[in-house]
């Protein structure tokens, strides 16, 4: 396997089998109000870190890589407070990422430095395939962070056996 094929490989495992996993761990601890509940007027709840990593991952790569049409609103991921029931939020966020992972699947290694305006930017493909990456693993902190905070419990995402990290939340 290439650089090329071997970085795509890897934003996909990261997203898909990492991020997602850990964002849906987060959900099933909480109720909609506590989804929805936000820290203070200059913080986001859960529900519009969700609808923003959405929206981004689906202007970046749905539509800046893949070519479809881009009718993202980016402000209303943020101006949201009516509580959008969790599995609304979570099927949106399972249809966004099997999306991107579509288009990533398809994606020539050969392509990584081809020319995309995304956000009125000029990236290459690469980079935005990095920017969706880094992008969803920051909110999935939040995310998680907001979910100790609100249900004070650990998520048990690793077991230690002999000191070694095991993954647990696949």
């Amino acid at each position: 396997m290439g650089v090329g094929a071997a970085f795509i490989h890897h934003a996909r495992q990261y997203l898909i089998e990492h991020y997602l996993p850990k964002i849906q761990r987060c959900l099933e601890q909480l109720s909609d109000e506590q989804i929805w509940w936000r820290p203070n007027s200059e913080s986001n709840s859960i529900g519009n870190l969700i609808l923003h990593i959405s929206g981004n991952a689906r202007q970046w790569i749905v539509c800046g890589v893949g070519g479809a049409v881009d009718g993202r609103i980016r402000e209303q991921e943020f101006a949201q407070q009516e509580i959008v029931p969790r599995d609304t939020l979570l099927e949106l966020l399972i249809t966004t990422t099997t999306e991107v992972d579509s288009v990533l699947a398809s994606l020539n290694p050969e392509s990584l430095l081809q020319p995309r305006t995304i956000q009125g930017s000029q990236v290459d493909v690469l980079e935005a395939v990095f920017h969706v990456t880094e992008h969803f693993s920051m909110h999935t902190g939040q995310i998680i962070t907001l979910t100790k905070i609100l249900s004070n419990k650990d998520l048990s995402f690793y077991e230690f056996k002999a000191g070694v990290p095991v993954e647990h939340w696949k």
